[in-house]
């Protein structure tokens, strides 16, 4: 894999831009050489639908009532779309382990490349323990009535946390090698319990006795509910696309962009269609404000097919497991990338000798992990957990999208199409959308303006104290390179 500076087509009359460009690709490259090269299409394909789909959406999206269908569409088109164009590009010019990371520091500079790593690798913390909320939600249905005691008692929540997090610590060390199949299992995991659901609904489709009309072409009341959730269902429930790009230096094809391009072009009709006929199928068993906004999936199951509901409890759980080592993966990867170019230290991007990966920074990840855990059980009830949890892992993810979405349009040495351009801005000013509205509650908390506050304080804190952290790790490099040139 090659970087390429747009529209470069000869050596001769390179600029110092594309110089440095080149150069510090090159690096990347060189670092990227030590590490085993596992995936394929198939496996990036996985990737897609296991970073991109979830059940907690449909619920969400179910909220809006049969208009859904008009917000998907708005969705799609908005921001799924344009955030696979503006994905494909950027992997074109640089098709670099680190993905979102290097793009932003190779043509916005250093600190804004690690604010975007910072950012990725907190969204990906802060969703471990919503999805171990989301576990104990789901297990309810399988325990039966008297689950709720079970799944509301923060013992277990720890126990069950901690002893996920262990396991997944030994997937990560052991490497793509053994985490591809654990992503490509849930990946179908999740494809096969969509299916379930809207097989579920067929019935009641046919014979016209949903509990709420599927899906209208109608345009939803404009309010700021509605607003809300509509951005919700385009940048939260669809955002995503990037991640296989984070692993570009471990494909085993030579043309990594090409990989890329054709793992988003594959996985999202896909996606898009799932989570439009799964939330149709919500509504066929369930009103809008009735909805399991933590496992509506498993609502329906329980509502279409109860004999089946054990099993396919079974099946999410497993499909959750491999979601959160995938968002592991992730999380172990950032680090590195940023260990390659001394802003953190150097253990974080230190090889195993065996497996080559970054044991420090397997080790690094996982205590966070148990440490955020300890805190998230403490305080608040489930609902209101998740959906802080939830938005405050989107809010990090949408900073990043935000800087990924500005490199087409305002980024120096960028020479993308104005097709690009335009997806670009699209998927700027949805993001822009959610980030405005995420600070809203779309479930009912006890002080919305409490939570508000929590989530503008926990937000803003953590990039002041990136900026910090940046500041004081570059003046520690500078000092010494000094030293050493003083010696």
């Amino acid at each position: 894999m090659k970087l390429r500076p747009p529209g470069l087509r000869v050596t001769a009359g390179v600029s110092a831009d594309d110089r440095r460009f080149l150069a510090a690709g090159r690096q990347v490259e060189q670092h990227s050489a030590g590490l085993q090269k596992e995936l394929r299409l198939a496996d990036l394909v996985s990737i897609q639908i296991l970073n991109v789909i979830a059940f907690t959406w449909i619920g969400t999206a179910a909220q809006v009532g049969p208009s859904h269908l008009v917000f998907w569409l708005l969705g799609v088109t908005l921001f799924y779309i344009p955030s696979g164009i503006v994905v494909a590009h950027l992997a074109r010019e640089m098709p670099l382990e680190g993905g979102l990371y290097q793009w932003a520091k190779l043509r916005f500079g250093p600190l804004a490349g690690f604010l975007v790593a910072m950012n990725v690798w907190l969204n990906n913390v802060f969703l471990f323990p919503t999805l171990s909320l989301a576990i104990l939600q789901m297990a309810g249905y399988a325990l039966g009535p008297g689950a709720g005691a079970f799944a509301a008692n923060k013992l277990v929540i720890l126990a069950m946390s901690l002893a996920s997090t262990g396991a997944l610590m030994v997937v990560a060390w052991r490497g793509l090698a053994i985490g591809k199949w654990v992503n490509n299992v849930g990946g179908a995991g999740f494809v096969l319990l969509f299916v379930l659901v809207i097989l579920a609904a067929v019935p009641r489709w046919q014979a016209g006795s949903s509990a709420t009309a599927p899906a209208s072409l109608a345009l939803p009341a404009l309010s700021l509910l509605n607003l809300n959730l509509l951005a919700k269902m385009g940048f939260g429930a669809l955002c995503g696309v990037d991640a296989v790009a984070i692993f570009a230096g471990e494909y085993r094809s030579p043309d990594g962009a090409r990989l890329i391009r054709r793992s988003i072009w594959v996985s999202a009709p896909l996606i898009a269609l799932l989570m439009i006929l799964g939330t149709a199928s919500v509504l066929s068993f369930t009103r809008p404000d009735a909805i399991d906004l933590i496992a509506p999936g498993i609502q329906v199951l329980n509502a279409g097919y109860p004999r089946l509901v054990a099993i396919a409890v079974a099946l999410l759980i497993l499909a959750t497991l491999a979601q959160k080592s995938f968002y592991f993966s992730v999380m172990v990867r950032l680090p590195m990338v940023a260990g390659w170019d001394h802003l953190l230290p150097d253990w974080f991007c230190r090889l195993d000798a065996r497996y080559r990966t970054p044991l420090g920074s397997v080790l690094f990840a996982g205590a966070v992990i148990m440490l955020l855990t300890l805190l998230a059980i403490a305080g608040a009830g489930n609902q209101e957990a998740y959906q802080l949890l939830l938005n405050a892992s989107l809010l990090c993810f949408a900073g990043a999208y935000l800087v990924m979405f500005a490199i087409p349009l305002l980024a120096r040495g960028e020479r993308p199409r104005w097709e690009v351009r335009l997806a670009a801005l699209a998927g700027l000013l949805m993001t822009l959308l959610f980030i405005v509205l995420s600070v809203f509650p779309v479930v009912r908390v006890e002080h919305a303006g409490q939570f508000a506050a929590k989530l503008i304080t926990l937000i803003g804190g953590l990039q002041c104290a990136g900026v910090l952290y940046f500041w004081r790790a570059r003046r520690a490099l500078a000092a010494r390179q000094s030293a050493r040139l003083a010696g």
